[in-house]
């Protein structure tokens, strides 16, 4: 963990729900980020007006299921693989505090964060037989942005390659989803998840809802490395920005699928909005030795 230039009193060390060990990052004036050791997963970012992530007040804390909402990484994917094709099996473990990750990553700029660690189990060799370090790092600088940082080393002792597609999806708390607008992604490509994965090109203006009548789940491609999503009632603007991520995932599941989804409260589509970074049609092949390091920065401006 890196706490250097910050008070000790930074980082946090409880016990969240079902007693899963959870560190609560608090940057002043106003913000905190809590992280869940299982799964890696981001379940809170606050700033001095709100929360502004979006976890489901039907989210399941109990192994093997992941938490619906917040911030998690999904890894390994592979989508002509069905065990693997949904979400990968980092987000259904539970991560170590990589005490020697400042050694890797040194601090900036008075951000206060957590360094975590994920190797593979005997049970995840079954699945995918390969060995891999996944060092995480969440931080907050101290002008309130959230910043995820991955590291994926191949450790093969076999001299073996891999390969990988990877997603950090996050959920944001929305006033109401009809009021929301995303933008960046005007006249991209993107695949259609609800229609088999068919190919198509956005029409051109900013991404809206409002019109939906059923669930939404696209995969946006070669996007830029600037999204933002423009919420009227709140008057507030978040940013995604992304460091070696093409990709774009954009998700909601409406009100039929909402009703039969577990874990997901009726009504509850309508206050989020998943909005995530990616890797997927062009999948990362790592040779033993080799890292690849990607980085998400989340941000919250409040309209004048």
């Amino acid at each position: 963990m890196s706490t250097s230039s910050v008070a000790k009193d930074a980082v946090e060390f409880t016990t969240g729900i079902n007693g899963f060990e959870t560190v609560i990052l608090h940057q002043k004036p106003h913000t905190s980020v809590q992280v869940y050791l299982y799964g890696a997963h981001v379940t809170s970012w606050k700033n001095e007006r709100e929360e502004l992530l979006f976890v489901s007040s039907k989210a399941i804390f109990a192994p093997p299921k992941s938490i619906l909402g917040g911030i998690s990484v999904s890894f390994p994917l592979f989508p002509d693989k069905d065990a693997l094709a949904a979400f990968g099996f980092a987000r259904n473990r539970v991560w170590t505090i990589d005490s020697g990750g400042s050694s890797y990553l040194p601090n900036v700029n008075n951000e206060v964060s957590v360094d975590l660690l994920l190797s593979p189990t005997e049970k995840d060799l079954k699945i995918w037989p390969h060995r891999f370090e996944y060092r995480l790092r969440v931080a907050v600088r101290p002008g309130g942005e959230l910043v995820l940082t991955s590291r994926i080393r191949n450790t093969n002792p076999d001299g073996k390659s891999f390969m990988f597609a990877f997603a950090c999806p996050a959920y944001f708390s929305v006033s109401d989803i009809n009021d929301v607008r995303v933008e960046g992604l005007e006249t991209l490509d993107y695949l259609d998840n609800m229609k088999n994965e068919e190919r198509c090109t956005d029409q051109g203006d900013a991404l809206a809802f409002e019109s939906l009548e059923s669930e939404i789940d696209m995969t946006y491609l070669s996007t830029p490395t600037k999204i933002k999503i423009r919420d009227h009632k709140k008057r507030r603007t978040l940013v995604i920005q992304k460091d070696g991520l093409p990709d774009a995932v954009v998700w909601n599941p409406w009100d039929k699928n909402a009703t039969n989804m577990a874990g997901f409260g009726k009504n509850e589509y309508r206050h989020m909005l998943c909005v995530g970074a990616a890797r997927m049609e062009n999948p990362v092949t790592l040779k033993p030795g080799e890292e690849w390091t990607v980085k998400l920065q989340l941000s919250a401006a409040n309209l004048s």
